[in-house]
C-alpha cells in the first residue's frame, strides 16, 4: 500500500516538473515569435574605416584532431579580416603525431603572413578552459573568437560579427550552428534536430528578453575585458562555456545572439562519440546548476522572470532524470490505476499532462518550419521526425540521467572530447577513426534491458484490469521500447 503512494508522488512529481519545462519552452516560443516582428537598430563599427576596425585575436583549442586539423586552418586562413589587426592562436594540448604535422602546417601559414602561432603546454590543467586562459594571457586581441576544430566558418564571419561590439556593454557575439553532414544518418538527423531548436527557440527566445543565454563554447566572439571581469575560464565544470556566460551575465555584460549567421561544423556519426559529448554536455549542466544555483537567486541585478528562466536553463539536463523517472515508473503506475478504482480521479488529473507534449510538438514545428519550410509534406515529415527525436531521446534518458546525477552529487571526471572524423557524406567511413572508443558504454546492457523491459509494458497494455486491456501508455511505451532499443542496438553494431 505505501509503496504504490510512494511512486505515484514520486511520478507526480517528476512529471509537473516536465509540464512546467513544457511551458517554460512555450514562452519562449512567444518571445522567438515576437522576435521576428521587432527590428533592432544597432550602432555598429564600421570596418571600411581603418581607424575603427579592433585587434581580433581567434583561438583554436585543439587535442589530437587528426582528421579535421588541416581542414581547419585552412578554412581560418580564409577569414576575411585586415591582416595587421588578426592573431591565431592554435592552443594544441595533443598527445599524438598530430602536434608535429600542426605545427608544420602552421608555419606553413605563418609563411604567407598570416599572424599564427603554434601554443603548447606541457600538461593539460583545466582542460579546455586551461587552454584557452594560458592563450589569453598573451592574445593581442581586444576581441577573442573561438573555434573547435570541427567548425568551418565563413570568410566573412568576422565581418559580421565584430561590429555589434561598438555596444560596450556587449560582451560575447555568438552565431547559430549549422550542420555539414545533416543528412548522414538517422543519428546525425536527430542530433541536428535538438540542436535547431535550442539554437532558434531557446536562445533567440531567451536573448530576445533580456534573459540570460549561453555562449555554446565555440563559433562565438568575446570582449576579452568581459572575460577577466567575470573572472576568467576555469575548469572546474564540464561546460566551461556555460559557467563563463553566467559569471559574465551576472556581471551585467550583455550577450548578442546572431541567429542569421549560420556558422557549419560536423556532428558526431558515431553513437559512442555522440555518448561522450551528450555525457560531458549533461553532466555540465548539472554541475553548473549546482555552481550557480545560489549566485544567481541571490542576485539583485536580474528581473525574478529572467532568475526563472536562468534557473530552468541550468536544469535543462535535468529534464532527462525527470523523464526516465516517468517512463521507468509508468509500468508499475498503469496496474496501479487498474488495481485501485478509488484513484480514478488521480488519473483523470493526471491524463492532463499530456499537454506537455502537445507543447512541445507546437513550439518544435516553428523551428522545424523556419528551417526546412511549411506546406503540409513537410508538416507530415515533421511529425515522423517529431516522435523519431523524441523516441530516441528518451532512449538516451538513462545515460543522460547518470551524467545528472554525477553532475548534481559533485562528482568530478575528464574533459572527453568528442572526435572528430571529417565525414559529410555516406561514402565517407568513420571504421578506422583511432579516438574512438574500443569498448562498449557499460550502460549498453542496462539498456537492453530497459528495451525488454518496456517490451513487457506494451504486453502490459493487452492484459492489465478487466475491461479488457488499458492501452493509454501503449504509445508512449512504443516509443520507450523503440527509443532504448535503438540506442542499444546502434551501440552494438559501432563495435563490430
Amino acid at each position: 500500500m505505501y509503496l504504490h503512494y510512494f511512486i505515484i508522488v514520486v511520478y507526480t512529481i517528476a512529471i509537473v516538473l516536465i509540464f512546467l519545462y513544457a511551458l517554460a519552452q512555450l514562452n519562449l516560443l512567444v518571445n522567438y515569435l515576437s522576435s521576428k516582428k521587432k527590428r533592432e537598430d544597432n550602432d555598429t563599427f564600421n570596418l571600411d574605416n581603418p581607424s575603427e576596425v579592433p585587434y581580433v585575436t581567434i583561438q583554436l583549442p585543439v587535442f589530437n584532431e587528426m582528421y579535421v586539423m588541416e581542414r581547419l586552418l585552412d578554412n581560418i586562413a580564409l577569414l576575411d579580416y585586415p591582416k595587421e589587426k588578426l592573431e591565431i592562436q592554435v592552443l594544441d594540448d595533443s598527445t599524438d603525431e598530430t602536434v608535429h604535422s600542426t605545427k608544420a602546417h602552421v608555419e606553413k601559414l605563418a609563411a604567407t603572413g598570416l599572424d599564427i602561432k603554434h601554443i603548447t603546454r606541457t600538461n593539460r590543467i583545466g582542460f579546455k578552459a586551461g587552454a584557452l586562459k594560458e592563450g589569453l594571457e598573451i592574445a593581442k586581441g581586444e576581441f577573442i573568437a573561438i573555434f573547435d576544430a570541427d567548425f568551418l566558418p565563413q570568410p566573412n564571419w568576422l565581418k559580421r560579427t565584430v561590429p555589434y561590439f561598438k555596444d560596450k556593454s556587449i560582451g560575447v557575439v555568438q552565431t547559430r550552428w549549422g550542420h555539414i553532414n545533416r543528412n548522414y544518418s538517422l543519428l546525425t538527423r536527430i542530433q541536428a534536430f535538438a540542436l535547431d531548436a535550442h539554437f532558434t527557440l531557446e536562445q533567440v527566445g531567451r536573448n530576445s528578453k533580456g534573459h540570460f543565454i549561453n555562449f555554446n563554447g565555440t563559433a562565438g566572439i568575446w570582449r576579452k575585458e568581459c572575460i577577466i571581469d567575470a573572472g576568467n575560464w576555469e575548469g572546474d565544470t564540464l561546460t566551461e562555456d556555460l559557467d563563463l556566460s553566467y559569471r559574465a551575465q551576472l556581471r551585467n555584460w550583455k550577450f548578442k545572439y546572431l541567429e542569421d549567421v549560420e556558422t557549419p561544423a560536423e556532428l558526431p556519426v558515431v553513437i559512442s562519440a555522440a555518448r561522450s559529448q551528450q555525457f560531458r554536455w549533461n553532466k555540465g549542466g548539472a554541475e553548473n546548476f549546482r555552481k550557480m544555483l545560489w549566485r544567481v537567486i541571490k542576485s539583485k541585478n536580474i528581473s525574478p522572470k529572467t532568475k526563472v528562466h536562468g534557473l530552468l536553463h541550468l536544469l535543462n539536463s535535468t529534464m532527462f532524470l525527470s523523464i526516465f523517472i516517468v517512463a521507468v515508473l509508468s509500468i508499475p503506475m498503469l496496474y496501479i490505476k487498474n488495481e485501485y478504482g478509488h484513484l480514478r480521479d488521480y488519473f483523470y488529473v493526471m491524463s492532463f499532462f499530456i499537454m506537455s507534449t502537445i507543447i512541445f510538438f507546437v513550439c518544435y514545428w516553428f523551428m522545424y518550419r523556419n528551417i526546412y519550410g511549411s506546406g503540409f509534406k513537410r508538416f507530415f515529415g515533421y511529425i515522423g521526425m517529431f516522435f523519431t527525436f523524441f523516441s530516441i531521446a528518451m532512449g538516451f534518458s538513462l545515460h543522460n540521467s547518470i551524467a545528472v546525477i554525477e553532475g548534481h552529487l559533485g562528482k568530478k571526471s575528464e574533459f572527453i572530447r568528442t572526435p572528430k572524423f571529417n565525414i559529410k557524406s555516406f561514402k565517407d567511413n568513420w571504421k578506422n577513426n583511432k579516438y574512438l572508443k574500443k569498448s562498449l558504454s557499460k550502460n549498453v546492457v542496462l539498456e537492453g534491458i530497459l528495451m525488454l523491459y518496456f517490451a513487457f509494458g506494451l504486453y502490459s497494455a493487452f492484459i492489465v484490469g478487466d475491461q479488457g486491456g488499458d492501452f493509454g501508455l501503449f504509445p508512449f511505451h512504443l516509443m520507450l521500447f523503440i527509443g532504448f532499443g535503438y540506442v542499444f542496438f546502434k551501440s552494438i553494431a559501432s563495435k563490430v
